[in-house]
């Protein structure tokens, strides 16, 4: 029964370490991450009064939305009904409404909103870890209404053929199980190009320079609807 305690305090504190240091080298990704975090909400319009961010999480994005619209209605989509304290304390501290923020449990394979009921559709490192991503986009254009966006930014797999590509195979089955289903090789960019959208899609392509380098690829922009 002691080894067992002492076991499990040593895995304990493995875990602790782990997430202090993974936290520690992911710092610098967040703050490159952040220009681009702010160039996709510059694009969420003025006249978008109701959106809704697919995998909102504890709300880390809940700042930017503030400068965009006094009126606007946040829908937040998490499938871990968990979240939806923390997310309403991001709004809170974002200066959100009580009732301007609404959150919804559910996934993006299966959005529970109506048909054209949404101004703008948004997704943050989402497509990379959802179970489905054409089913996702299928949901995205049946929630927006017409001359709705799609507001995207996301990591996306290598060059085909390039031994980068090479080395995100390989470690992808390790990626999705430390990551929360998180995929290295997901061509988000073809999908969203191919998923449809009536009014065009802009899309920007940017590579990172921090850690984690296996994500350096990345996209961001617009789809409209």
């Amino acid at each position: 029964m002691f080894e067992e305690h002492i076991i499990r305090r040593i895995r304990w504190y493995i875990r602790r370490l782990y997430s202090w240091f993974l936290n520690l080298l992911m710092q610098s990704y967040w703050d490159e991450i952040e220009d681009c975090k702010v160039k996709v909400f510059d694009k969420l319009s003025e006249k978008a009064e109701k959106v809704l961010e697919i995998g909102i999480g504890s709300g880390p994005n809940m700042r930017y939305y503030a400068a965009s619209n006094a009126n606007l209605t946040l829908y937040g989509l998490d499938p871990n009904p968990k979240m939806k304290k923390y997310a309403r304390k991001s709004a809170s501290k974002a200066g959100f409404k009580h009732k301007s923020f609404r959150f919804k449990q559910g996934v993006g394979e299966a959005i529970p909103l109506k048909d054209n009921s949404v101004d703008a559709v948004v997704a943050t490192l989402v497509l990379c870890s959802v179970s489905d991503v054409t089913q996702t986009l299928k949901e995205i254009k049946r929630v927006l209404r017409p001359g709705g966006v799609f507001i995207f930014l996301e990591h996306v797999a290598a060059k085909d053929g390039s031994m980068f590509r090479r080395l995100q195979k390989l470690l992808d089955p390790l990626q999705q199980r430390l990551s929360d289903g998180c995929h290295l090789t997901r061509n988000t960019r073809e999908c969203i190009l191919e998923a449809g959208f009536s009014g065009g899609v802009e899309i920007e392509t940017y590579s990172m320079c921090s850690f984690p380098w296996i994500t350096r690829p990345h996209i961001y922009g617009l789809a409209y609807n």
